[in-house]
This record gives C-alpha cells, structure tokens and sequence, in this order.
C-alpha cells in the first residue's frame, strides 16, 4: 500500500479505538474532571487521555510524522506527514450526556488534507474520505445533497468565542429572510460530516481551529461539496473561516457569510 493508504487504514482504525475509549467516559460522566478554558469552552480527563492514546499510537506506527493537537503540544514533522486530532469534538456536550460528539482525526501533506476522519461513537457511524477517493459513512458512499436553494433543507451555523458573537445572529437573520433555516449541534465536525452525507445542505462559522474542520472540510469535497481553498499549513497555524455547502448554494452562503462576519 502507498503512503496515503496506509495512513488512511490507520486512521480509522486509530480513530475507532479512540472513540471506543471515550465512549467508556462519556458512559461514566458523573466521575469527570472538568475545567474551563474559556467561555463556553471547557476540556475534561476524557479529552486528555484519549488525546494521549492516539498519540501513543501514531506515535508507534509513524514514528516521523507530525502531530498537532487541540490538547498538547505541537510535534514536528520529520516526513512531511502531520496528524491533526480533535479527542473529543463537542465536549459541551460530551460532559453533559448529549450523544452528539466524535473524534477527529486528519492527515496533512504537502500543503494539502489527504485524509479526513469523523468518528460518533454514540452512533457508530465512521465518516472517511481520501483525496480523490470519494467519501463514505460505515463504508457507504455518500454525497451532497440534493437541494434547490436555501430554503431546502437546513445550514449549520457553528459559534465560537474567538470572534465576536453578533456575526452570528446576523447570519442567521439573513438565512430566516431567506426561508431558510439554521442548525446547531455544538459539534462542527459532526455538522461538516452531516453537510457531506446530504442531511445539511451547508455549514458557515467565522472562525475554526485546523483539528475542528480540516477532516470535515475534506469530507464535504470529496462528497460533491464545495469549500473554501485554503492552506492547510496556514490553518494549523491560525485557523479561519469555514463555508461549505451544496455547489448550488455555496456562493450565496458564502456572500452570505462574508456579510455577517464582520466586526
């Protein structure tokens, strides 16, 4: 198998264990250890230990290749190769007993997302995509969905507390004038992997972090979608706004968007 295959297997192998593992946690949520990094932002045992686990593995497996991650510290890339994890996407709801969360895991190279991979454990499903290999859930093909406009099905709309919190209701007034109507689950993984399978027609925020959207992204894209060119170097490090939909109401979404987010 060629270096992108390999990866790809591990992924979802690595990706399944992960959630198994949280799973058992989430589970057991009334002996978390729980704290805040910010308003609306909280981080728990479970992100931390099952953030350590993938480490552990990618570590034994791809000795040179980078790591980036939500809970610790940067490791350099030796092979041009970096993994990108989100242990726990949607902890809100995680530490709350709300079975709407996944891991994330993504793979960087040269400049580019060769592979994305959203894991719910709650629901066992596993969201996987190659570059330009298509992308499935549990194995099944999925694609955009099939939708005449915006008042056609839902957009999600994900909320931060990077940027200031009146983009949103701004967002979302214009998408109601617009007979369309707004979804949130507190998971931008999850919503990017729903916009893929066809069950929401977009998803906008103003701003992500590389391990939240970068597998989610890749996902949509290789479903049919269409998202923002970005780097994905310059989204490591910075992050950045996240738009992506159904290519019938992308460009809408997107002036859309482009209105709202602004301070």
């Amino acid at each position: 198998m060629n270096d992108l295959k390999i990866r790809k297997t591990s992924a979802i192998s690595i990706a399944r264990d992960a959630g198994a593992l949280a799973l058992d946690y989430f589970r057991d949520i009334g002996a978390l250890e729980i704290s805040s990094k910010g308003v609306q932002d909280m981080v728990s045992n479970a992100d931390m230990e099952v953030e350590t686990f993938v480490r552990k593995r990618i570590a034994a497996e791809f000795p040179d290749d980078g790591i980036v991650g939500e809970e610790h510290e940067t490791v350099p890339s030796q092979s041009g190769w970096t993994w990108v994890i989100d242990p726990i996407d949607g902890t809100a709801n995680f530490v709350r007993g709300i079975p709407q969360w996944c891991v994330i895991l993504a793979c960087v190279h040269e400049d580019r997302t060769k592979i994305g991979v959203i894991f719910e454990p709650s629901a066992g499903e596993m969201f996987v995509a190659a570059l330009g290999e298509g992308a499935t859930v549990n194995d099944r093909p999925i694609k955009i969905a099939d939708t005449t406009g915006l008042n056609d099905g839902s957009v999600g709309v994900g909320m931060n507390s990077r940027t200031p919190a009146r983009m949103v209701p701004r967002l979302i007034g214009d998408l109601a004038d617009r007979g369309g109507i707004y979804f949130r689950n507190a998971s931008g993984g999850l919503m990017l992997s729903y916009v893929a399978a066809g069950r929401l027609i977009g998803y906008t925020e103003p701003h992500m972090n590389a391990w939240d959207c970068l597998a989610g992204q890749l996902l949509v894209s290789e479903a049919g979608g269409r998202i923002e060119q970005q780097s994905a170097e310059d989204m490591l490090a910075n992050g950045g706004r996240v738009i992506a939909g159904a290519p019938i109401i992308f460009d809408e979404l997107l002036a859309m968007s482009e209105a709202a987010f602004v301070e």
